[in-house]
């Protein structure tokens, strides 16, 4: 197998090959990630009797995370829309913040919920909201998704008890209480910067094409029978989200039993939506006018190129990961000599773009870095905040979360990037930014010593 910088350029060429092929050739994602994850496998070095095993063990495992996710989130987002209960939650939410400022209602939103939700469940959740918005606003659906999209990664990578976070504190022998406290202060004005002023910047010079078919499709869309209530639609949005949170509070509260046993189960992400759609079609049966049978084809048809496309982002990130390029980068960067914090993002960040993970990045530079705290004169927490803030940014095509935003956020790749992938990193520079401040303020701060 290649070793060394040589794993690097093929990286890079592969990312190249791969945006060729969708921008210019016009080759459908799905076709070309597949075809660059097997000619990625072959480039370094990896038997080639293993290939396909790579590439399909990747593409299931993702799936595994992802897959009746995706399928139950957009039945769950078409019963909601065809009710009404999206138009009355972005009522609420223009209500509350205004016009101008509906999207950092949006981003706010998307950092709270993802706290307890993980990212790819919350951004499917919530993603029928931008569309509405973005219709009442007159402002770009790329600003809405640049906020929730920012919003939700935000939260995630820096916000215990999210698995990664949680990693982390643990990693650095940080005060769990007072990292929670901390990755708040800086996630918040990461989400305003990077995901409400950089989404409002890019929404402006990113113009959202709208397929035609689609605007076609809502003209002749059929009314809701009658109005859905306000409560009703937040409380429908909510089930899923309240559902996964009480199985995130009982592991902390509740100990063994069949009481933990029966939280946990309807608590998984999975049966917790499977619970809401079914809440769903039954209760929004009488305000919806469309038939549900053409409710679920739609969504189904919807969901099916949004799994693949998702399936084989994580394929290729699979790729990336087994030909060692994680273990090449931090061995590189463990001879630089820098300022610790920066050093501590540079190294979360670079792993994040090339293995396609933010959690990875968390879990693996964190068990670097964090043991040498006290040895590197760190604050424990400061660290790892640090760490976190690296993990934010620079979203490329071998994360499937990518997929995600794209599809969900009906994108093209070119805007995907403007707004995901570089919205992500001005969130991640400014929670870097938070954590020097912090630093400057730490005389006076408790447990920042």
């Amino acid at each position: 197998m290649l070793t060394g910088n040589l794993l690097i350029l093929v990286f890079i060429l592969s990312l190249a090959a791969l945006f060729f092929l969708i921008l210019k050739l016009k080759l459908e994602p799905f076709i070309a990630l597949i075809g660059v994850a097997f000619a990625t496998a072959l480039a370094v070095g990896i038997p080639a009797a293993d290939v396909p095993g790579v590439v399909t063990t990747g593409f299931g495992e993702t799936l595994i995370g992802v897959g009746i996710l995706i399928g139950l989130g957009v039945i769950f987002g078409q019963f909601l829309a065809a009710s009404g209960a999206i138009e009355k939650i972005a009522q609420a939410v223009l209500k509350v913040f205004g016009i101008q400022k509906s999207p950092m209602g949006l981003a706010l939103t998307g950092t709270a919920v993802s706290i307890p939700v993980f990212f790819d469940a919350a951004f499917v959740i919530l993603s029928g909201l931008i569309k509405s918005l973005s219709k009442k606003t007159g402002i770009s659906i790329v600003s809405f998704v640049t906020a929730l999209g920012v919003g939700l990664i935000v939260s995630h990578s820096m916000i215990a008890p999210t698995p990664g976070p949680l990693v982390v504190a643990e990693n650095t022998n940080s005060d769990l209480g007072l990292f929670i406290l901390y990755g708040i202060i800086c996630a918040v004005p990461a989400t305003i910067v990077g995901g409400y002023l950089y989404g409002m910047f890019i929404g402006r010079h990113v113009k959202s094409v709208v397929d035609l078919e689609e605007t076609i499709a809502e003209k002749v869309a059929a009314e809701p029978k009658k109005e859905i209530s306000t409560s009703l639609s937040f409380a429908l949005l909510i089930l899923p989200i309240f559902l996964i949170l009480a199985n995130t509070i009982s592991q902390f509260w509740i100990g063994e039993g069949i009481l933990s046993t029966i939280i946990g189960f309807i608590g998984d992400k999975n049966v917790a939506l499977f619970i809401s759609v079914i809440v769903a079609v039954v209760v929004l049966r009488p305000y919806i006018s469309t038939s549900s049978q053409t409710l679920y084809s739609d969504a189904i048809s919807s969901a099916g190129l949004i799994i693949l496309v998702t399936g084989a982002g994580g394929a290729f990130g699979a790729v990336i990961n087994q030909s060692g390029i994680g273990d090449h980068l931090i061995a590189v960067m463990q001879g630089w000599s820098i300022p610790v914090f920066i050093l501590a993002f540079i190294f979360s960040q670079i792993l994040r773009a090339s293995l396609g993970s933010a959690t990875v990045a968390l879990v693996t530079t964190s068990s670097i870095l964090g043991p040498l705290a006290g040895e590197l004169g760190a604050s424990p927490v400061l660290l790892g905040l640090a760490i976190c803030a690296g993990a934010v940014g620079l979203s490329l095509p071998n994360d499937s979360g990518f997929w995600v935003v794209n599809k969900f956020g009906k994108l093209t790749i070119p805007q995907t990037l403007k707004a995901w992938t570089v919205g992500g990193f001005i969130a991640g520079l400014t929670a870097l930014g938070m954590v020097y401040l912090l630093q400057a303020l730490s005389g006076i701060l408790p447990g920042l010593s």
